[in-house]
């Protein structure tokens, strides 16, 4: 039972240190919607989607108004469409109208995203998932709502090079294609290694196939709450600063647990995970980078930012644990430039590379995310900084993603403006060095030997 100083606790939260249940999300198997042809294929996913998914708004609204809980965004992910097309889709065309489909079904029910324009290709490509990655551009850009992933590498498997060289091209096309909106499209196109099935998050959220018919999976996060709790212990010893840590990450948890359950009830959709996840927003207050700087880092990016973002890390994992049977996802701390107003300034201040944000995240939660570059940036470059990226999560067993976003028609020193929770950035300067020859070479990088673990 919660006695009332906890009741207002977490209402000083909510209302001073920006707690919120950053999603709900929806996660629907479309492997009964499979046909070998393309019309019944999207009609049987539109309707499944707007049935199981036609009371998640309400559901949310509803929840969020009776709890008092700020619940951001609800969001459907779906099955991969690499999968779930390959039986009706010849040419790039076919994927395209799924998407559209899939678009028309989120409008139809009121979601801000749907996740899972996906392919899952870290060992190699089939036909159809090949077509489905060369679709992204004109699906990206022809929809609103679409969210699109593509996992390239894992742990078990090493990483698929040919589709990393592929992925280069895909970005830089994508970019193109959208360049009117500042090249918007590439803020919804992450390629992952080690990519987890029950993701709540977008760009990366898709459906496992390992997964029940429909599950509800939600993601919670308070970077204010931390900093704020952060404050009343500043100068304490590292013993201290990781118990406020993890107490705080348990508090914010449970909250995220509660509106989870109540959610499952009311859908009649079973519960999946709970992801607690300190991802910021360009809010002030609502920084990760800011919660390092309260640890006594000028700027997140000085000497000692990977040490204090793995302390970070961890102990929002030992809370979150302790608080729910059902922690997934990607639980941790995020790091994404242009939605983290703390990662904004350092990056302009210069504390921030795109090489020191690439060991920030061996250990972090997910990668280099929304980080705007030069628009002229050439194709084989962005391959090679997917290439470091994924390698990072391959040999250490984790989760890690790229979402780079080439900026047409921009350089080093200006700055670009996604508005909402997408925020803004500074393009920020890349290696001039070629890599070209490295990543052409086609094949897999193999699995590191501490992959065999049967």
């Amino acid at each position: 039972m919660l006695n009332i100083f906890e009741v207002t606790e977490t209402n000083k939260m909510i209302e001073q240190e920006n707690l919120d249940v950053r999603t709900i999300t929806l996660g629907i198997s479309l492997l009964d919607c499979i046909d070998s042809n393309v019309d019944t294929l999207c009609d049987n996913i539109y309707n499944k989607i707007t049935t199981v998914a036609k009371d998640l708004v309400k559901t949310g609204n509803d929840i969020a108004d009776e709890f008092g809980v700020p619940i951001v965004n609800k969001r459907i992910s779906v099955t991969p469409i690499g999968l779930i097309g390959a039986s009706a889709c010849k040419k790039t065309d076919d994927f395209v109208k799924i998407a559209k489909t899939l678009d028309k079904a989120a409008k139809q029910v009121g979601v801000n995203f749907i996740g899972g324009y996906s392919a899952l290709v870290a060992k190699g490509m089939t036909s159809a998932e090949e077509l489905l990655i060369r679709s992204i551009p004109d699906a990206l850009a022809s929809t609103e709502r679409i969210m699109s992933s593509v996992n390239l590498g894992s742990t078990k498997t090493g990483i698929n090079m040919d589709a990393v060289r592929l992925m280069g091209d895909v970005i830089k096309e994508t970019a193109m294609k959208t360049k009117d909106a500042d090249s918007l499209g590439c803020t919804k196109l992450v390629v992952l290694c080690n990519a987890p099935d029950d993701n709540p998050f977008m760009a990366g959220a898709f459906h496992g196939v390992t997964e029940a018919d429909a599950i509800i999976n939600v993601g919670v996060s308070g970077p204010g709450v931390v900093k704020h709790a952060l404050q009343s212990v500043h100068g304490e010893s590292f013993e201290v600063l990781c118990e406020t840590i993890k107490k705080t990450a348990f508090k914010v948890t449970r909250v995220g647990q509660i509106v989870a359950k109540e959610a499952s009830k009311r859908l009649g959709i079973p519960f999946g995970i709970v992801d607690l996840s300190l991802a910021p927003t360009p809010a002030i207050g609502d920084s990760v980078a800011d919660i390092l700087c309260e640890m006594g880092l000028e700027y997140a990016g000085a000497p000692g930012t990977t040490a204090a973002l793995a302390l970070l890390n961890d102990q929002v994992k030992k809370g979150g644990v302790m608080a729910s049977s059902y922690v997934g996802g990607l639980s941790g701390a995020f790091i994404p430039v242009s939605e983290d107003q703390g990662m904004i300034d350092a990056a302009v201040a210069g504390a921030l590379t795109i090489e020191k944000l690439e060991a920030m995240t061996c250990v972090c939660s997910v990668g280099l995310d929304m980080i705007a570059i030069p628009g002229d940036t050439p194709n084989t470059t962005i391959a090679g900084i997917i290439a470091d990226e994924l390698a990072i999560g391959m040999i250490n067993q984790k989760t890690t993603a790229v979402r780079i976003i080439p900026v047409i028609g921009k350089g080093v020193g200006e700055n670009v403006e996604f508005g909402g929770l997408l925020g803004h950035a500074p393009i920020m300067p890349v290696n001039k060095f070629d890599c070209a020859d490295f990543v052409n070479r086609g094949g897999r990088i193999p699995a590191p030997i501490h992959s065999f673990k049967n």
